[in-house]
C-alpha cells in the first residue's frame, strides 16, 4: 500500500515508540508499506519534530531526532509535484494532499479525519488512522 504520512502521525511515532503510529513507521522498515513524500512535506516533518516542545515529548536530543529523520528519509520514495491543489484544505494539510495525489497514493494516514474528508474522495484517496492502516496489512 503507498501511503502518505501526516506529520500529526510522525511525531507521535517519536513519541509514542509502543503505539500504533510507530509500528506504522516499522512496517515502513520492513517494506510491507511504501511511503510517499515530497520536499517540503519532508522538511514540514523536521520543522515539527525538532520544535522543542516535541523533543521533550521524545526524550530525544535535537542529533538523535536528526539521526531519526535521516533513517525516514531513507525510507521514503520520493514525489515531484506536477501539480499544486491548493487551497483545498486548512492548515499545511494542503501539502499532503498534494503529495498522495501526485505519487498516486492508496491513502493517506492521519489523525485529522475531518481536515481531509471532503478532498480524499474528489481524489479516490482513502482515509485511514494508523490502527485502520495496521488492520489492512
Amino acid at each position: 500500500m503507498r501511503i502518505v504520512v501526516d506529520t500529526n502521525v510522525v511525531v507521535t511515532a517519536f513519541q509514542s515508540p509502543s503505539g500504533a503510529t510507530a509500528e506504522v513507521i516499522r512496517s515502513i522498515r520492513r517494506g510491507e508499506l511504501t511511503m510517499l513524500a515530497t520536499v517540503a512535506l519532508f522538511l514540514e516533518y523536521e520543522a515539527v519534530l525538532t520544535r522543542p516542545e516535541h523533543l521533550a515529548k521524545a526524550e530525544m536530543t535535537i542529533a538523535q531526532a536528526n539521526r531519526a529523520l535521516d533513517v525516514l528519509a531513507a525510507l521514503v520514495h520520493p514525489v515531484k509535484p506536477h501539480f499544486l491543489w491548493r487551497p483545498r484544505l486548512r492548515d499545511a494539510d494542503d501539502m499532503v494532499l498534494e503529495a498522495a495525489v501526485n505519487g498516486r497514493a492508496d491513502a493517506i494516514v492521519t489523525f485529522n479525519l475531518s481536515d481531509f474528508a471532503d478532498a480524499v474522495s474528489e481524489f479516490g484517496l482513502d482515509l485511514l488512522t494508523p490502527v485502520a492502516v495496521l488492520r489492512n496489512i
